[in-house]
């Protein structure tokens, strides 16, 4: 009877049991063999940087012409008088502007410098979980035409954090600005016609 029971009995374990050798290997691992890290986290990072790299782009280029401009027509056409570009429709005509944009809020400058010293700081938070190559563009331009009047606000007289900032492009029947006025216009409307589209920094699309 003993002799019957050890031969009908199965074992729980061993060779030939039919048992997994890897059950108890690492979790997660499948057959025993470590399961390959996810390489999308990398993927996302690299992007990320190389948005970044494009917002510095962008920004550094506006930043370098709108200095380069106005180093120019300061040393060329200040107290001259205007340049006709196209006739009386566009003329380079140099004024100091104490206020923002387009000579609004004159009484306003350190407000101003402010309130430019925030945009910067604001952007430099958003770059950290950018991963969208047309909100790197939007956000280079308002950075680096930021930069370029904050310039200015600092350098220019009367003094630091009240300097007047160089304007020159006068179109007709239109306040005179400069290529950094230019620039925040421009990626402040880019950013608005992408949050219509509902489309995020950081690459997602939402729907309202």
């Amino acid at each position: 009877m003993a002799k019957a029971e050890r031969i009908t009995s199965t074992p729980e374990s061993g060779p030939g049991s039919g048992a997994d050798p890897g059950a108890d290997s690492e979790p997660g691992a499948e057959g025993g063999q470590p399961v390959e890290p996810d390489p999308e986290p990398e993927q996302k990072a690299g992007r990320g940087k190389r948005r970044i790299l494009a917002l510095l782009l962008v920004a550094a280029v506006v930043y370098a012409l709108d200095l380069g401009s106005k180093l120019l027509v300061v040393a060329k056409l200040e107290h001259h008088a205007p340049v006709e570009v196209i006739g009386t429709l566009l003329q380079f005509n140099v004024i100091r502007n104490r206020g923002a944009a387009f000579s609004m809020g004159e009484a306003l400058t350190i407000f101003l410098t402010i309130i430019a010293a925030t945009v910067i700081l604001v952007i430099a938070r958003i770059a950290r979980k950018l991963y969208s190559l047309p909100w790197a563009i939007s956000l280079g331009l308002l950075l680096g035409g930021a930069f370029g009047n904050l310039t200015d606000r600092i350098f220019r007289s009367p003094g630091v954090f009240e300097g007047a900032v160089v304007d020159f492009i006068a179109p007709a029947h239109f306040a005179v600005f400069n290529l950094a006025d230019s620039a925040i216009v421009c990626g402040g409307i880019l950013i608005v016609i992408l949050s219509f589209r509902g489309l995020d920094p950081d690459g997602t699309v939402h729907k309202d």
